[in-house]
């Protein structure tokens, strides 16, 4: 088989076109070497029989159609993994850019994963704690789960993500450690991330990729892959928990509506290729226990709806295929709410099974439950106060809009820096109830009622 080619047949942007190519397999990597003696990296992304389409990391800028020599290296892209690649900085592709040196690699693993059989899969149970009461108590993260966070543009996402990083926890006696990839950011906001978690005294249990808005495409794309790899290798070897937060997969998303378009595939709704769905999916199903590990991976995706539309096919589709979903509100933002998690449409499918005794506290599912409840009463109540006038409303429809105000200034308001644990966030949820009259508390039983509502704090 012949490994080495001589010229090219087309150059289009970053695409470059080789024929008479026999034996290539897709996503294998190939090395192109210039005349002026230096080398660039490409992928294979299309075989059209003999014909193969190479996309060029560096970009395709003095690729000589005749003397450009391509290797074929017959494997996919691979990333060097050890312990030692907790608390590093790589770029979207894993190569170092914090100016400690390459990794001594352990062993090397194909950035594309491998498919976890469904059998082998263990239904996640614990939860993760965040100190976060509205994504405790509301939309509690379960270990081994994929939960994303939809927020929109300029909004705090990225305070959210840093304040997810520096708080999270898991047991005192297990191993817990965070990948965090950004994809298409800014060179301030990536300092931001990096000077965040320096100044936390986190860093030693961070993984941190960062691919810049001006770094090409087709890094963007791998930079998702290359993050789940690192965590999949800490967690099923290593026996860690590892947290991975994705930020924004809106600039993943985009990229390879780019890359999709470049190569000249039809294009589906919004002009996103009609693969995104099974594309998200196989990156989303990458989390999850595996039996007779002790490590896990759970995902938190972040990503910016365009236009705050929750419709749009990236949010639409990231939820059929997560378990749940964190929604950010901008009116809550607009009001200096942080975080401003909108509590009505967020939830997390997984927490029934991860929370009350044994896992939180017994009365978890209680205060959740009835705080939903009574916080959908108040959008009825301040629907009927926009037309009659609070003056107007009922006693308790007054109690619910005061409820309601203190719920959103105290409970989901919570100070940048503060690290709530469950037990004070389960008793700021019972304070807030306990303003409301005890008949009011449909959703609770009246054991855990005795137990809990103290109406003399409203």
């Amino acid at each position: 088989m012949i490994l080495e080619h001589i010229g090219l047949n087309e150059i289009n942007g970053s695409l470059v076109v080789l024929d008479g190519v026999k034996g290539a397999s897709n996503e294998e990597m190939v090395e192109l070497k210039l005349d002026n003696g230096t080398s660039r990296v490409g992928r294979i992304v299309k075989i059209d029989g003999e014909r193969v389409v190479i996309q060029v990391f560096e970009g395709t800028n003095d690729l000589s159609l005749v003397n450009t020599r391509t290797c074929l290296t017959g494997r996919p892209m691979q990333i060097a993994l050890s312990p030692e690649i907790l608390g590093r900085v790589f770029d979207g592709l894993g190569r170092p850019i914090d100016g400690m040196g390459e990794v001594y690699a352990e062993c090397r693993r194909d950035v594309n994963g491998e498919p976890i059989n469904p059998v082998s899969r263990v239904y996640p149970r614990n939860y993760i704690n965040t100190g976060i009461s509205s994504i405790d108590a509301l939309a509690t993260l379960i270990r081994g789960q994929k939960l994303p966070i939809f927020s929109g543009s300029g909004m705090k996402h990225n305070e959210l993500a840093v304040q997810i990083v520096r708080q999270a926890s898991v047991g005192d006696d297990e191993d817990f450690a965070i990948v965090f990839a950004a994809m298409g950011v800014k060179n301030d906001v990536a300092e931001y991330f990096r000077s965040s978690f320096e100044e936390a005294n986190v860093m030693d249990r961070v993984v941190m990729f960062l691919n810049l808005s001006n770094d090409p495409v087709i890094e963007r794309i791998l930079t998702p892959k290359c993050a789940l790899t690192a965590a999949e290798y800490l967690a099923f070897e290593k026996n860690m928990n590892i947290l991975v937060i994705l930020t924004d997969m809106t600039s993943y998303c985009e990229a390879l509506r780019e890359f999709s378009s470049s190569k000249g595939e039809i294009p589906g709704r919004k002009g996103f290729p009609g693969y995104l769905y099974s594309d998200l999916a196989a990156l989303y199903e990458r989390a999850g226990i595996v039996k007779g590990k002790k490590g896990s991976v759970t995902q938190i995706p972040i990503l910016t709806m365009p236009n705050d539309d929750i419709t749009h096919p990236i949010p639409d589709l990231t939820g059929y295929i997560t378990e749940g979903q964190i929604v950010l509100d901008r009116e809550l933002d607009s009001k200096g709410i942080y975080p401003p998690v909108s509590v009505l449409p967020s939830l997390s499918r997984l927490m029934k099974d991860g929370i009350g005794a044994g896992y939180t506290r017994d009365d978890h599912n209680a205060v959740s439950t009835q705080l939903f409840a009574s916080y959908a009463k108040v959008q009825d109540a301040k629907a009927l106060a926009s037309v009659i006038g609070e003056d107007e409303l009922s006693e308790s429809d007054k109690k619910l809009m005061e409820f309601g105000r203190e719920f959103e200034r105290r409970f989901i308001n919570q100070g940048y820096d503060e690290n709530r644990t469950i037990e004070q966030t389960l008793d700021l949820g019972w304070e807030l109830l306990s303003m409301l009259d005890r008949s009011e508390l449909d959703r609770v039983d009246d054991e855990i009622l005795d137990q809990h509502y103290r109406p003399h704090t409203a």
